[in-house]
């Protein structure tokens, strides 16, 4: 079971789980094309995090998604799988943003074309060499290879 929120910019975070067997559910923030960042907690531990396609992310939009992030985590270092497919393009300050999480426990980024690998490998030139990251163009072994990473607790 999963749990999906989708909030719009001036939404709080909820300090409460959703009552769906203790889930938490955090806000998405809303780029400048209007479809809102996905963010949510998958079964098994893993924050997934899924851009919208046919948009340009920009550093208010992903600053919201990491704050989501980190109100998931809970304090945690967890893995995230960041979906990027169909993306256009990072703002340098989103990038920044997601290369330097303090709540990722690793990165695997995921999609499905020629410029969704040029726009993983722009994010993975940034990142720090304590966040294990890597792309790929299935979910299944992204989540697979996210699985050394999770924490027991």
């Amino acid at each position: 079971m999963t749990v999906e929120a989708v909030a719009w910019p001036d939404e709080r975070i909820p300090e409460e789980t959703t009552g769906l067997a203790g889930l938490t559910a955090a806000p998405a923030a809303v780029p400048a094309a209007g479809a809102p960042i996905g963010v949510r907690m998958r079964d098994g531990g893993i924050i997934e995090v899924e851009l919208p396609a046919n948009a340009e992310i920009e550093g208010p939009e992903a600053r919201e998604a990491g704050t989501a992030v980190r109100a998931l985590a809970n304090g945690r270092r967890m893995p995230v799988l960041l979906v990027i497919t169909g993306v256009v393009g990072l703002s340098p300050e989103a990038r920044h943003v997601y290369s330097t999480s303090i709540a990722a426990s690793a990165f695997a980024l995921v999609g499905e074309s020629p410029v969704d690998r040029v726009i993983a490998h722009y994010l993975l030139r940034s990142r720090t060499e304590s966040i294990p990251a890597q792309f790929f163009m299935s979910e299944a072994e992204a989540i697979d290879w996210l699985g050394q990473y999770q924490s027991d607790d």
